[in-house]
């Protein structure tokens, strides 16, 4: 299994435990090694910890590294506790992903996923499916 699909199998799991949007948002991030205490800061500064190595991602959102999915829950987490403007600029101008790269655009990708899931257009039990069809690679998000 590759990393993208492992970032949605974790995304399916997490979604039949029943939490609150704002909390699966939350829990997403520790997929990224983003805890959910006072320390996630810490944890998000940091960078987290890769704990689903490898690939998979769509082309458009590939980086050529191992660590999208670190990449993409990460800023889900950040973007649940932040928002989207401040994650957009954190992005950009911390981590100096431009909007036109790999990276800037699975950012884009994970705040919009926050946006969906926190104003209720996106079911969490629709989310996995929506990470499927919009990060993964197209040959093998199915």
């Amino acid at each position: 299994m590759d990393a993208c699909a492992a970032l949605a199998e974790s995304i399916e799991r997490l979604a039949g435990l029943g939490h609150s949007d704002r909390r699966f948002l939350r829990e997403l991030g520790r997929v990224a090694g983003v805890r959910r205490g006072p320390l996630w800061l810490t944890d998000a500064a940091s960078g987290g910890r890769n704990r689903l190595r490898g690939r998979g991602f769509h082309p458009a959102v590939d980086d050529d590294t191992d660590g999208q999915a670190r990449h993409f829950a990460g800023t889900v987490a950040v973007a649940a506790r932040v928002g989207g403007p401040i994650t957009r600029w954190l992005t950009v101008h911390v981590l100096r992903d431009g909007p036109d790269s790999a990276d800037g655009r699975l950012s884009e990708q994970a705040i919009e996923f926050a946006r969906l899931v926190r104003s209720g257009e996106l079911a969490q039990a629709d989310a996995s499916a929506w990470v499927r069809r919009r990060i993964c690679h197209p040959d093998r998000a199915a």
